[in-house]
């Protein structure tokens, strides 16, 4: 199955980008980042930005560029059955010199787990140095680490704020 990412949810002052790897078949078919209701990103963000939760589309997306978080997706197409990113064939790349170029104020990139900053390595070439962090997968595929111990290690972005 061809996936095509979504554009990116940002502002010309975005300061922090977290970036996934590619949206899987429910955020596809929502079309909304994170849309399985088991993928912790936005209870995360919510969280770490000390809001109340909400299951309100545009209001999470507010909630970001009112933080000046930018979200987006290491890939812009790929070949993928199902949601894994272990699945993933013949990807291609979004565009990170134009984007970061429009964006001047990010330092910081932060990546939802190991694939998305795998991908990112191997594709990207960067002009400018920009401090990297990879976290824990928000994924439900992700079992392996506690919902408070995934978090904790999310909570670094508000050190970035």
């Amino acid at each position: 199955m061809k996936s095509f990412s979504f554009a990116p949810i940002s502002s010309p002052t975005s300061k922090i980008l977290i970036l996934g790897t590619m949206p899987g078949t429910k955020s596809l078919e929502l079309n909304q980042y994170y849309g399985h209701n088991q993928n912790n990103f936005w209870k995360f963000m919510f969280k770490i930005l000390n809001e109340e939760f909400s299951e309100n589309y545009e209001e999470r997306k507010n909630l970001l560029i009112k933080n000046k978080i930018a979200l987006w997706d290491v890939l812009q197409f790929c070949d993928r059955i199902g949601s894994l990113d272990s699945a993933i064939k013949n990807e291609i790349a979004n565009d990170f010199e134009n984007f970061l170029e429009l964006h001047p104020q990010i330092s910081v990139i932060f990546f939802n787990g190991q694939k998305a900053a795998s991908f990112f390595k191997k594709y990207v070439r960067l002009n400018k140095d920009y401090q990297t962090f990879t976290l824990p997968s928000t994924s439900p595929a992700n079992a392996s680490k506690s919902f408070q111990s995934k978090l904790d290690q999310w909570k670094l972005i508000g050190t970035y704020l």
